[in-house]
Formats: C-alpha cells, structure tokens, sequence
C-alpha cells in the first residue's frame, strides 16, 4: 500500500444559517449571532469559565468529534481582540480547560483502545489575527477553540491519496520555513527547553506510516502514555513547547520586519532567545533572505503570517504511543492535514443521519463525564437534553 496523504469524503447535514446580505461568511461567523447558533443548535456543555463544548456541524470525522471553544464573544465584541490561545487565557480558566482535555482524550483512547484501527488526536490551531478577514484561509471562529477527532484507519487506507501540492498540507517537510530554511537551528532551540514527561522523538517514530505525516516536525513522545495527562505537569510542558515556538516565530518574524530588531516584548525564554537565536548566523542569514524577498515580491509579503501561527496536537502514533508536535501554519487550518488527512466536507443530510445516533451517544457519555467531575452543565437543544 502506497504512503502518502489521504483525502476523504465527510458528509454533513446542510445548516440552515443565512449569512446577512453585504457579509462574507467568514465575517459573519465570528459574530456574536453565529457563536450563540453555535450554542443553541450545537451546544453540549458549557461552565462558568466560558468554555463550551459542541458537536461539530462542520466535522472532520463522523466517527467522533467535537471541540471545546473559550466563547468570549458576547464579553469581547472585537474579534482582533480575543484570545486565541492557552498562554493568553487566565490560569484558573486554563487549568479547567486542561481537565476538559484530559478526560476527552481519556474517553476516546478508552473507545478506541486499537491503535491500529484508529487515529486518535486532539489539537488545536492557531486563530490569531494574522491576515485581513477577508483573505482565503483566514479561520472563520477567532477564538481559543480546539478539537478531538477519532478516524477509521481502514476508511482512510482505502481513500484516494490527496494531492501532494495541495497547499492546505502545513507540515514542516514541504511548506515550513522554519524547517526548510534552518532545521538544525530550529530543533536546537527545542532542545534547549526544560523538558522531562516530553521526550524528544526521531522522525520515524512520530511518522505515521499510512500517510508519512509529519514530515520532519520537532515532535516529543509522552513519557507515561495517557496516565502523564492527569499530570499537571504534562500541561505546562504542553505549554512551554507552545511559548518556545512563540518566542521562535516573534523573534524570526521581528528580525525579518526590521533588521538587528531587539528581542520582542514579553518574550518567555529571553536568555535562550538570545543565545540560541539572536547570535546565529543561520537563524539571521534566513531572516534576511524572507526580508529581500518581501521587499522585492509583494504578493509574498503579503502571504506572511507576522504573529504566531501554530498548529499544535496530541495523536497516538503506529506504536500506540502519545506523541506531541508543533508546526508553523501556513494557509490551511484543518489539524487534521498536519497528519496527512485531508477532509472533503460534502453536504449530505442522508449520509449524516446514519452516523449521527452512534456519533451523539459518545458525546453525551463523553458529556456526562465532564458534568461529573464539575466541568460544566449540559446544555438542551432541539435533538438532545440537558442529561
């Protein structure tokens, strides 16, 4: 059997949301309108802290799916000025968001314990404010949101391969700056991260063998499996990997807009940036060449993402074992093609409604399990109750 992305064919029942005359979609579904739909109509659970968990009209993955989004779209009406990732996020309202994660991705390990029958994942991407709304591939929700996603490996072997050059590919092997342009540099940097549940892991390890995803991404093998994630440390290991590509990109893009510009505000690892970075001539001599080509190109410069874009996720690999990895983000935004899956979403009621029963039960379990531990209350909609 050939390696090589997959593209597959997800039905999803039409939803019956009329985008305003005068909106393009992707503006109107950063509303405060469109999020209180997503509630009404979609909504599991949500708590105190903001966090709502929802099934997916749009899904990766009929088998199961979902995400949990930090909605603060009724609190902040600017949708440049929410947060859009866990490091910008109060600690109290972090914490709660990392137990709603331990126990989703306990539940779906739990479901499907055969690591060679399904992908398991759970990630998210980035959704910061880095290009013009109006520009293709901008994510539709700018909000902290995430996902959980189960696929059937057999269902994926016998899907046609995607296209290689499909731009929507964002792995380190073929669209990564950062990797293309100074790799040693790069995982240098992550090598320098105080580290001790994630433990650095080779290419062939983390690479799926179906798809030959990732390509070439620093990736970190979970020391302990499933059982470290009840460890609060796993979490802010999590997080350190995520601020050490923060301060990576600030640092590169910053250097790119003005050269010799000092170390970016806020930064998380001064001391490593500037020994690791600010004093290297690879890292420097990369920064020139994207500066020369923005001077020169417009329509490259205009495709630069200046503030941080990331995909970032959990999986379990070909040895059922958890793995951890990061990537820049180019124009897609689907977590899934991180690991060589492409989603073909197609509109098909029929189709839908033949996954949808055994899709919903593992939603309301999963449900009921967070309900339980304190992590929210159940929200009623038209197809399901509050229980």
């Amino acid at each position: 059997m050939p390696s090589g992305p997959r593209e597959i064919v997800t039905p999803f029942r039409p939803i019956p949301l009329a985008v305003p005359e005068g909106m393009k979609p992707n503006e109107f579904f950063n509303s405060a309108e469109n999020l209180a739909d997503l509630m009404h109509n979609n909504g599991l659970l949500h708590n105190p802290e903001g966090l709502l968990l929802y099934r997916k009209a749009l899904g990766h993955s009929n088998l199961f799916d979902c995400s949990i989004i930090y909605n603060t779209s009724q609190r902040i009406l600017d949708p440049l000025g929410r947060p859009v990732r866990r490091t910008q996020v109060p600690e109290a309202v972090r914490n709660v968001w990392n137990r709603m994660n331990q126990i989703l991705i306990a539940f779906m390990l739990e479901r499907y314990p055969d690591h060679a029958t399904h992908l398991v994942l759970a990630g998210e991407a980035s959704l910061d404010a880095t290009w013009p709304l109006t520009s293709p591939g901008v994510p539709s929700i700018r909000m902290l949101h995430n996902h959980f996603i189960v696929f059937d490996k057999q269902a994926l072997a016998a899907a046609p391969l995607a296209d290689a050059h499909n731009p929507n590919l964002t792995d380190g092997g073929q669209h990564s700056l950062f990797q293309a342009t100074m790799h040693d540099v790069y995982q240098a940097f992550f090598d320098a991260l105080d580290l001790d549940i994630l433990v650095p892991c080779a290419a062939d390890v983390s690479r799926l063998a179906l798809t030959g995803y990732p390509q070439g991404l620093p990736s970190w093998e979970v020391r302990g499996g499933a059982a470290a994630l009840r460890d609060v440390r796993f979490w802010k290991e999590y997080d350190i990997i995520l601020k050490g590509f923060i301060d990576f990109y600030r640092t590169f893009f910053g250097q790119v807009s003005t050269r010799n510009s000092p170390l970016p505000r806020d930064i998380h690892f001064p001391q490593l940036v500037e020994e690791k970075l600010l004093f290297d001539n690879a890292f420097l001599t990369a920064a020139k060449m994207v500066r020369d080509q923005c001077i020169r190109d417009a329509q490259y410069a205009n495709l630069i993402r200046w503030q941080p874009a990331f995909k970032q996720l959990i999986y379990r690999n070909d040895d059922g074992k958890l793995i951890v990895t990061i990537s820049q983000n180019s124009i897609g935004n689907a977590i899934t093609e991180l690991l060589g899956v492409v989603v073909n979403r197609r509109p098909d009621a029929e189709a839908y409604a033949a996954a949808e029963p055994a899709l919903l039960d593992q939603l309301l379990e999963v449900r009921r399990r967070l309900v339980a531990a304190d992590l929210g209350e159940g929200i009623a909609t038209a197809q399901w109750g509050t229980d």
